[in-house]
């Protein structure tokens, strides 16, 4: 059987750690075998570009060098975890997939969407969820949770605006793929939060 790809997106302190605790927890109780990733990362190269990408640092970082890198982790990652794992009817839950490239690169950075396109389809070799949870909470609220949790990285770091447009751009992206793309209300209590989490999950279980 060939197993679930769920990805997991939404800006800065949008709650997507304790939303796969929700989902570990749900596919333990059926006895779904499955992997936990997340993006850039989700094997030792792509974590070695991880650090890169999310390090502070003077230098500047140009927008196509941040853009390249976590393809190059994306691919990396896509070969050696994810298509493995579904090859063997893992369920695979990614905190983060595409969709980030196209909204903190892309409108975030103002890389013009035709470029992501193409490595896209040059390169995911048509690996793509079945499910996308997006986690949507308003900035400031997802920001006060980053800043209470202390562990801020160089994108947590980015203005207000910056933050704007990346809510923004996740929620167009959900808009034009509503079959893909759970939106979820994630101002909400854990506890709410987690009933929307699984009501989506049943319905994603009705489909194997």
């Amino acid at each position: 059987m060939k197993g679930k790809f769920i990805s997991l997106e939404g800006g800065e302190g949008a709650g997507k750690s304790s939303a796969i605790h929700v989902i570990k927890a749900w596919l333990e109780e059926r006895n779904i075998e499955y992997v936990l990733t997340r993006e850039p990362g989700g094997t030792p190269m792509a974590e070695e570009i991880r650090e890169l990408v999310l390090a502070s640092r003077d230098e500047a970082v140009a927008a196509d060098t941040e853009l390249l890198l976590v393809f190059a982790a994306r691919v990396q990652h896509i070969n050696t975890t994810i298509l493995p794992a579904l090859a063997e009817g893992k369920w695979v839950i990614s905190d983060r997939f595409v969709d980030s490239s196209y909204v903190y690169q892309g409108i975030g950075r103002g890389i013009d969407k035709s470029v992501i396109d193409m490595l896209r389809t040059s390169f995911l070799e048509g690996c793509m969820p079945d499910k996308t949870l997006l986690l949507d909470v308003p900035v400031e609220l997802g920001l006060s949770r980053v800043a209470s949790r202390g562990d801020a990285n160089r994108l947590d770091g980015e203005s207000t605006a910056f933050h704007e447009a990346v809510r923004s751009g996740f929620l167009e992206l959900a808009a034009d793929e509503p079959a893909r793309f759970a939106v979820l209300d994630a101002s909400q209590t854990m506890d709410n939060v987690a009933e929307q989490i699984l009501q989506q999950l049943s319905l994603l279980e009705k489909t194997l």
